[in-house]
């Protein structure tokens, strides 16, 4: 008969703590965050473009969609939410201003405003982020109801026709 040799207890490994200096727990105290900018120009100099200098900016579809005209409804969104963000008070957010234009594109100048993006059924609320420039409204109102797989229901299946008789 063979036999292994008796196998050795290992000590259990001893973790130190992390040594914390006072830069690190300078630099965790002070956050910086991350600057957006938008096709490498920063927000604030996006407000301050003219309407050429922005259409070059942005994606092809886009840019077509601004070469060829804004008809009046969409200009006149614009004029709400400017009106809406220079009642509200420092600090809050503007009242949400309904619209049906989900094929409206998000221009700097409607970040920090509420809308409301009709869905076909009801308006959803989308408080406008400096990431979502250059993007459809309709894009952030989803217009479907997501399908929740769960068990199939009658007629699913040939074995569902039969329904005993008790």
């Amino acid at each position: 008969i063979r036999r292994c040799p008796p196998r050795r207890k290992l000590a259990p490994l001893r973790r130190r703590p992390p040594m914390r200096s006072t830069r690190d727990l300078a630099a965790r105290q002070k956050r910086t965050f991350k600057k957006f900018s938008y096709r490498g120009v920063e927000l604030s100099a996006l407000l301050d473009l003219n309407t050429e200098e922005l259409i070059k900016l942005l994606p092809s579809r886009p840019r077509r969609k601004f070469e060829r005209g804004l008809p009046r409804k969409p200009m006149s969104l614009i004029k709400k939410l400017r009106k809406a963000k220079r009642e509200v008070q420092v600090g809050e957010k503007p009242v949400a201003i309904k619209t049906h234009l989900r094929n409206m594109i998000v221009v700097p100048e409607m970040v920090g405003s509420v809308v409301g993006v009709h869905n076909g059924k009801t308006f959803n609320s989308v408080e406008v982020k400096p990431e979502m420039i250059g993007h459809y409204l309709g894009e952030f109102a989803i217009s479907y109801k997501p399908v929740m797989h769960g068990r199939p229901g009658i007629g699913a299946t040939h074995s569902s026709r039969f329904i005993p008789l008790k």
